[in-house]
């Protein structure tokens, strides 16, 4: 399995470059908040192994307006390192790694700050 390259965003993680993305639209769960928000990363420049992270929260973009945040680039940093050291390596041609966060580790991989959420009906 591979990313695409539309709709990806490199990342330098410890001098090894990385591909990130989100899905575009919603999954049918996704959007109606029973499946939550994921995101793919995977070596930019040579084949090998898949990491799929789900976070503990819905996307922005669902239906019913439950509690949502934005992933930055910093957090798929901190979360490329933490799953490196949970044993993924990237460079082994395989399966998908499949990392869930939860609201801790979000705590951790933020320097101790809470992660805030929105709420999509309450914007302006």
């Amino acid at each position: 399995m591979s990313i695409p390259k539309k709709g990806s965003r490199l990342i330098t993680v410890d001098d090894v470059i990385y591909r990130w993305r989100i899905r575009r639209k919603p999954t049918y769960c996704q959007a109606n908040s029973w499946a939550p928000l994921t995101f793919a990363v995977e070596p930019a420049n040579e084949p090998g192994s898949v990491l799929l992270v789900s976070l503990p929260c819905s996307r922005p973009d669902a239906w019913l307006g439950e509690q949502a945040m934005a992933v930055r680039p910093a957090l798929v940093s901190a979360t490329i390192r933490r799953v490196l050291k949970c044993g993924w390596d990237p460079h082994q041609i395989g399966n998908a790694f499949i990392f869930s966060l939860t609201e801790d580790d979000l705590t951790e991989a933020m320097n101790g700050q809470r992660p805030s959420y929105v709420v999509p009906f309450m914007r302006r």
